[in-house]
């Protein structure tokens, strides 16, 4: 896991604990709506970071690629 996945998700449990600490139904709302917000917000780093990924890997094989043509 990467380290901004990390703070977002740790953002979401503490809006998903102030949430259920709450009184009122519109700070709770609010809270619950920065929870899934926070959740998002890890999903789209984490799906990021998979496209990352993907492409050093496909770079280096058309890297190794090109290489191993140029030897012949």
């Amino acid at each position: 896991m990467s380290i901004q996945r990390d703070f977002y998700l740790e953002r979401a449990a503490e809006a998903r604990t102030t949430a259920g600490e709450a009184t009122l139904d519109n700070v709770r709302d609010r809270w619950l709506r920065a929870e899934a917000t926070w959740t998002e917000m890890a999903e789209r780093s984490e799906r990021g970071e998979k496209m990352r990924a993907k492409l050093i890997a496909q770079k280096a094989e058309e890297r190794a690629a090109l290489k191993a043509a140029n030897q012949v």
